[in-house]
């Protein structure tokens, strides 16, 4: 059974937008946008400080993303998930490499940064 309808995937798969990644330790949430990568029904994002410490203590996460033109919104998708780090730096780099080249930033960029991959168990989504 496909959690993340097939418009809600090609939303997500399109242009270089972000995403809004929501963690919450002892009752208090932290947002942040990240750049990200989704492909089958997992999102890929690197990053490090607070969000990372904050998923480490809770792998609970929601995710937001929106697309806008000339502030009307276009569409948008919510995501809620489980997240796992990888601490591992080869699966690091190659994920890193692939989210910066979707935003056309260079391969190298952000290396400081961790590997965290999001299984979605739920997935909503609008169009206007």
């Amino acid at each position: 059974m496909t959690t993340v309808p097939p418009t809600a995937e090609r939303l997500l798969e399109g242009e270089p937008l972000m995403v809004h990644l929501a963690t919450s330790v002892e009752g208090r949430p932290h947002v942040a946008p990240v750049w990200y990568r989704y492909a089958d029904e997992t999102v890929e994002v690197v990053t490090t400080g607070r969000k990372l410490a904050n998923i480490r203590r809770n792998p609970q996460v929601a995710l937001s993303v929106q697309r806008d033109e000339a502030g009307q919104t276009q569409w948008m998708v919510t995501l809620l998930g489980t997240a796992e780090v990888v601490d591992d730096a080869d699966e690091t780099a190659v994920a890193r490499r692939r989210i910066n080249e979707k935003y056309g930033a260079d391969p190298d960029a952000h290396a400081d940064n961790t590997l965290v991959r999001i299984d979605i168990g739920s997935a909503t989504y609008r169009t206007y």
